[in-house]
């Protein structure tokens, strides 16, 4: 999510615009969004939602009276709670979860996520989804808002393709690849090591897998709460690669990159890979169908949480180099072709413009189809600020005063979200 924030605001720079990022101090965002262009405004709040909700919805509140955005854009479940609580539609908002935060909770806590999410799309001009099965997810549960489809795109000038050259010179440029042959199989996954990302079933899949492909090696790139418990599980052949600001080079030294997601919006790293040429098994979560050339869908998609079934995909495509091959070049044109971020910071641009120069709508029936109330507006160069400022905080009804009571500390969530504005006008945003 924090790369998606990071190329809208390079992209919102490069168009004129002028966006805000209220975010956590410390971490990647705050700097890699600063040396994209916005402005940075410290909000601290904590991953997810607790006690201090109300102390970091009035912070963000204020932010926002500050600022005086003519758009709010939230990313992920923690800000599009604070944000929306925050403003009320009050200034145009955009929330984009990147995930539903109710694909992450069972029972009581599930039920609470779906009803914030139900309540909560009335302060939004646009809930965007960046896959069309996550947005169907989303009417599914009962979100009655006006939607928008918005692919996730890659920035397909840092993740060029890789030849078997470039293969070669990232393996011996890569420190904890330096005794690996430079003929053995290499599976590289990349991501957060947590439990949304599954690493630890492509683990336990690891010894079938290796069984079947003698010399084949697996490495994980990333940090995170689940670190020191894959660690103590790994088996031979696997290992633990760190945080990196630069995974084109384990792209490029990959055989095959694997992804075991427990739950995704559509995920970043996948696409990454494909972009540089390299086939990709993923689990069967929300938006990987989508993500896939057509057609590549039998050979790299695995049922989540089953060690089993991921390892006959892993290692099937593993002794199969001519069929990788095929599946690289396709990935690549693909990639290319469908998920270069120029598109989606495009496809925003002109969302926030269709949002800015229309009258408010009511909200699309429970089915109706993406972005039914989306129409062409201005071009965003082209957006007069924003007369509407927040100002102080309207009575809240005894509803909303429940729904406040039922998520605060319930709902599940994380990450960090942007602010982007009009030409002319700042934008504020959430984490």
């Amino acid at each position: 999510m924090a790369q998606v924030v990071t190329d809208l605001v390079r992209g919102q720079r490069a168009d004129g615009l002028r966006p805000v990022l209220a975010c956590p101090p410390g971490g990647t965002l705050a700097a890699a969004a600063e040396a994209a262009g916005a402005e940075v405004l410290c909000w601290p709040a904590r991953r997810a939602p607790g006690p201090g909700l109300a102390a970091e919805t009035a912070r963000l509140a204020r932010l926002v009276r500050e600022v005086r955005p003519d758009l709010v854009h939230t990313h992920s479940a923690k800000a599009g709670l604070a944000g929306r609580l925050a403003v009320r539609g009050r200034v145009p908002t955009l929330h984009q979860p990147h995930a539903w935060s109710f694909d992450a909770a069972d029972g009581a806590l599930r039920a609470a996520a779906v009803g914030w999410e139900r309540y909560a799309a009335r302060w939004a001009a646009r809930v965007v989804c960046v896959s069309e099965d996550e947005r169907r997810r989303g009417v599914a549960a009962g979100i009655a808002a006006r939607w928008e489809v918005v692919p996730n795109g890659v920035d397909t000038d840092r993740f060029p393709p890789a030849d078997a050259t470039a293969r070669r010179a990232a393996r011996a440029a890569l420190p904890p690849l330096r005794d690996v042959p430079a003929d053995a199989p290499l599976v590289v996954c990349v991501g957060r090591l947590c439990r949304q990302k599954g690493q630890d079933v492509l683990v336990a899949a690891w010894p079938r897998i290796a069984a079947r492909v003698p010399g084949a090696h697996l490495v994980l790139v990333g940090d995170g709460p689940a670190a020191a418990a894959l660690r103590g599980a790994a088996p031979p052949g696997v290992r633990f690669a760190g945080a990196t600001r630069d995974p084109a080079r384990w792209y490029a030294a990959a055989d095959l990159v694997v992804l075991p997601s427990r739950w995704e919006g559509m995920a970043l790293a996948p696409l990454e890979a494909m972009a540089c040429g390299r086939p990709v098994v993923l689990t069967d979560v929300t938006g990987a169908r989508e993500s896939l050339p057509p057609g590549h869908a039998p050979h790299c998609l695995a049922p989540p949480a089953n060690p089993g079934a991921l390892a006959r995909t892993v290692a099937a495509l593993l002794a199969d180099p001519a069929r990788r091959e095929l599946l690289g070049a396709r990935a690549r044109r693909h990639a290319r072709e469908r998920h270069d971020v120029r598109r989606a910071v495009a496809h925003v641009a002109r969302v926030y413009a269709a949002v800015l120069g229309q009258r408010p709508e009511p909200a699309t029936r429970r089915g109706d189809p993406p972005g039914g109330a989306v129409r062409d507006g201005l071009a965003a160069g082209e957006v007069r600020p924003s007369a509407v400022a927040a100002g102080a905080d309207p009575v809240r009804t005894d509803e909303e005063r429940a729904a406040e009571r039922t998520v605060a500390g319930r709902t599940t969530a994380g990450g960090a979200g942007v602010v982007p504005g009009g030409a002319g006008g700042p934008g504020v945003g959430g984490s």
